[in-house]
């Protein structure tokens, strides 16, 4: 088939970024759709050639992808209308707000990437073949660290949880990916104590894999601006450890490791995962073979989430994996009006 094209839901900060892996990698983007037809505008106009400017019920607009980018609470709807009119779509994370979206979402099939864009960043695959050359791991922590948003609704318990639903989410699939790959096995529990007022604004959480390995993450709007993420496992022998922010880095017991030069003139498009993210969509288009990281990926993450959540309403108490909660509250809820 010819080039795939991609049509924008959402024309917020996000959909930037992956405007700009569209265009380094030539992919046309052929519509965008915003709830505030100013903000769709200036985005398409921002796309060369300019995009069309379109309703959501008018996607995909002959797109063959869907890139959702709207807020959680619209996920479900935007997704689900795409693909019952055949086209691909990769939803922007959280997945959804409930575990009952996520149900309908996965029962739908059509190709779904979920867009958790750091399992595609470089440094993550690095730090990751790295880990599984170091032995047993004893010791796991992630952390996302940052000030918290200023615009839009993540602060608002409508949105569906904070800052672990939202921000969190990066590290906690980072964890499950990583284990994995390392012979950890999938998650079976979680502990987990939130505080904030409104809603959560700073998260440590626990989960325990099936070999026993604890991974500790931690996700906080009340960091600084610039931002600290990074990540370290380490076992007996040797420590492997990445920093994403305030700078990229990746070290092995100490030492500076190589990491691939970044060719788009705005290094974080590449460096954070969302050139490669596109690549595999379009890729998966072509095939017809799905994505890994899949709409059920994405519910796993939202099982894992809401584990947490539970725990937090019973302060900090161990919880399995998948929890038995209410599939049809969101996480906020199941911590505030469990």
């Amino acid at each position: 088939m010819n080039q795939p094209t991609v049509a924008l839901c959402g024309a917020g900060l996000i959909t930037g970024a992956h405007a700009l892996a569209a265009s380094s990698l030539g992919v046309p983007i052929v519509a965008v759709a915003s709830r505030t037809r100013t903000r769709a505008e200036e985005r398409a106009a921002q796309i060369k050639p300019p995009a069309r400017v379109v309703d959501y019920q008018q996607l995909p607009a002959d797109a063959d992808i869907v890139i959702v980018a709207t807020p959680p609470g619209q996920h479900l709807e935007h997704a689900e209308h795409a693909l019952a009119r055949g086209a691909a779509v990769l939803l922007e994370k959280p997945l959804v707000r409930t575990l009952a979206e996520a149900d309908r979402l996965v029962s739908l099939g059509g190709t779904v990437l979920y867009g958790e864009n750091l399992a595609f960043a470089p440094v993550f695959t690095e730090f990751v073949q790295r880990a599984r050359t170091i032995g047993p791991i004893t010791h796991f922590e992630l952390r996302t660290l940052q000030s918290a948003p200023s615009w839009g609704g993540f602060l608002s318990p409508e949105w569906g949880g904070g800052v672990l639903f939202d921000l969190g989410i990066h590290p906690l699939a980072l964890a499950v990916l990583a284990a994995r790959a390392t012979g950890n096995g999938e998650a079976v529990a979680a502990r987990a104590t939130l505080r904030g007022d409104t809603t959560d604004t700073h998260a440590e959480a626990v989960i325990e894999f099936a070999s026993g390995l604890e991974a500790r993450v931690v996700a906080s709007w009340e960091g600084p601006d610039a931002g600290v993420w990074d990540m370290q496992v380490s076992s007996r022998s040797s420590v492997v450890r990445a920093d994403l922010r305030p700078d990229l880095s990746l070290e092995v017991n100490g030492d500076p490791v190589a990491l691939p030069q970044p060719r788009h003139p705005i290094p974080v498009i590449e460096q954070f995962g969302y050139e490669q993210q596109l690549r595999v969509m379009v890729d998966s288009v072509r095939s017809g073979h799905a994505p890994a990281i899949d709409a059920t990926f994405g519910r796993w993450m939202l099982e894992i989430v809401s584990a947490c959540y539970v725990s937090a309403a019973r302060d900090g108490e161990k919880t399995p994996v998948p929890s038995g909660c209410d599939r049809t509250k969101s996480p906020w809820e199941l911590w505030k009006q469990p």
